[in-house]
């Protein structure tokens, strides 16, 4: 029998972790409700395209912006908006097992903070790497390139860890190059757009973040530099 009857079976979520998976959750719920007619109303069926619109990361917003060298806060927003929305409630799921499989697990190691870093600064990179390297009409929306980028921090995890035992650190990559593997197979037989530049800067993005502001990881990056 455990000396400890009130230790969980299961470690508990980090409340940051919850609190963003109930945030996507929520909103989703919001949107299923309103295009059955549930709560709204009938005009309630168009929420979901009116957020897109008015949150989701638009390339031909952001040429405008640059080229006219404005930038209202009503479209700087969407660097950091689009990941709260989703085209469907699938796409929102996915998203949130990512989420809570790797948000744990870097919430745990690195602290609430750097995981809530991780994840709005992947966001906003893998939009502004898909606004820089295309020219894309179609909306970039959903938490994937934020959730890459926890990816990212639990690749660099791994990547660590291996390197402590002198084991092959090229296996920390293994799950990245799955998924994007999986997605390139996915666009021959399917058809695919353009957003996986999005979630590959974002995985970027955030093993680089890891580097910096994992514990004791930047001593240890000086550490290696010095070696060399």
């Amino acid at each position: 029998m455990s000396d400890q009857p009130n230790t969980p079976a299961v470690n508990p979520l980090p409340p940051v972790v919850a609190a963003l998976f109930l945030v996507l959750l929520g909103i989703e719920i919001v949107f299923f409700l309103a295009n059955r007619g549930i709560i709204g109303g009938p005009e309630s069926i168009g929420w979901r395209n009116a957020a897109i619109q008015t949150y989701a990361f638009s390339d031909r917003v952001f040429d405008w912006m640059r080229e006219t060298g404005r930038w209202p806060a009503e479209h700087v927003i969407r660097f950091f908006s689009y990941p709260f929305i989703h085209v469907s409630f699938t796409h929102a799921l996915f998203a949130g097992v990512i989420l809570l499989a790797m948000g744990k697990m870097v919430a745990e190691v690195f602290g609430q903070l750097t995981f809530l870093l991780i994840f709005v600064l992947s966001g906003a990179f893998g939009a502004l790497a898909y606004g820089l390297m295309l020219n894309d009409p179609i909306w970039l929306t959903g938490a994937y390139p934020s959730v890459y980028g926890l990816i990212g921090g639990f690749t660099y995890i791994l990547w660590r860890s291996l390197s402590s035992v002198g084991a092959n650190q090229a296996r920390a990559f293994t799950l990245i190059t799955f998924l994007m593997g999986f997605q390139l197979l996915f666009g021959l037989l399917f058809g695919t757009d353009n957003t996986w530049v999005a979630d590959l800067s974002g995985f970027a993005t955030g093993f680089v973040m890891s580097i910096v502001l994992a514990p004791g990881g930047w001593s240890d990056l000086m550490t290696r530099i010095r070696r060399r």
